[in-house]
């Protein structure tokens, strides 16, 4: 009689398992034969496997590409480009999640006339595609002497994603008791207070949500990036397109998969550092309401 009521549970666990395991696999292949392949001379590459592991163990390929590869007719790699999306990814995260944490804030807990009508048509930006707003953008940040600079790139990612950190945090706040906010209301605390002595507290789950999910966006992003910046202003996901694209000759597929990379290695320590946090702010009701 155990033994009947405990074998379709064993068998059902190793299925996920299993399951769990082959989609692992499948996730994984692409980062192991890129991670193998950037340590590889070119040399090992032509004459070997693209699952071997390297006969020799090498860095030319990250040395090459971080410093002196060629991204079109410039050859000074793709360190400069890093740093660029660095300095274009951190204010447009940080600027667009504290908007967005006003805005849910304001739309969940300070009801006005039309907020119902405001937030749908803010929700509807979430599903705007990128081509559509181009040429608009383009013209804006023309008159407004930003076009391919760094700066209009940050208007730009802060501008599309502040639509769905609002629609994170909407649906966060709303969460929380209203009880809560009306108690603190008669104890006469007033909008800041309420927002940064009650809400912000509560709120490192969505928080964390938030800057993960514009992190990878916009660090990812390459439509942008190629429309609205150019020669050194580029970030990293144009100047390994540049790079690929480039004929010197010989294909250095080591130095293209470390270059690869090098660019990837910022949103996989993010989600590594914090995807718990990602998890955690999930299911704390940021995809409620």
């Amino acid at each position: 009689m155990h033994d009947t009521n405990t074998r379709p549970f064993s068998i059902s666990r190793v299925a996920i398992y299993a399951t769990l395991i082959v989609a692992m696999l499948v996730y994984l292949i692409p980062v192991v034969v890129m991670l193998l392949n950037s340590f590889k001379t070119t040399g090992d590459i032509r004459a070997g496997n693209l699952l071997a592991l390297p006969t020799t163990w090498t860095l030319e390929g990250w040395s090459k590409a971080w410093s002196s590869a060629c991204t079109g007719v410039q050859c000074e790699g793709v360190h400069g480009f890093f740093w660029n999306s660095f300095r274009m990814t951190v204010p447009a995260v940080l600027i667009s999640t504290i908007l967005g944490s006003f805005n849910g804030y304001v739309l969940s807990k300070w009801s006005f006339r039309g907020s119902n009508l405001f937030f749908s048509l803010l929700l509807f930006g979430c599903f705007i595609p990128f081509q559509v707003i181009i040429l608009p953008m383009a013209f804006t940040l023309g008159k407004l002497g930003l076009a391919n600079t760094l700066t209009g790139l940050v208007l730009v990612h802060v501008i599309y994603g502040v639509a769905f950190t609002t629609l994170f945090f909407r649906n966060y706040y709303v969460s929380v008791p209203d009880a809560l906010i009306k108690a603190a209301r008669l104890d006469g605390a007033g909008f800041f207070t309420i927002f940064f002595r009650i809400l912000i507290p509560l709120s490192t789950p969505i928080f964390m949500v938030c800057l993960i999910w514009q992190f990878t966006q916009i660090w990812n992003d390459f439509l942008f990036g190629v429309v609205f910046a150019s020669g050194h202003g580029q970030p990293i996901t144009v100047a390994i397109n540049n790079l690929v694209n480039t004929s010197t000759g010989v294909k250095e597929y080591n130095v293209d998969m470390a270059a690869a990379m090098i660019a990837a290695l910022p949103t996989l320590l993010v989600y590594i550092v914090a995807g718990k946090y990602f998890i955690r702010g999930l299911t704390a009701g940021s995809v409620k309401g």
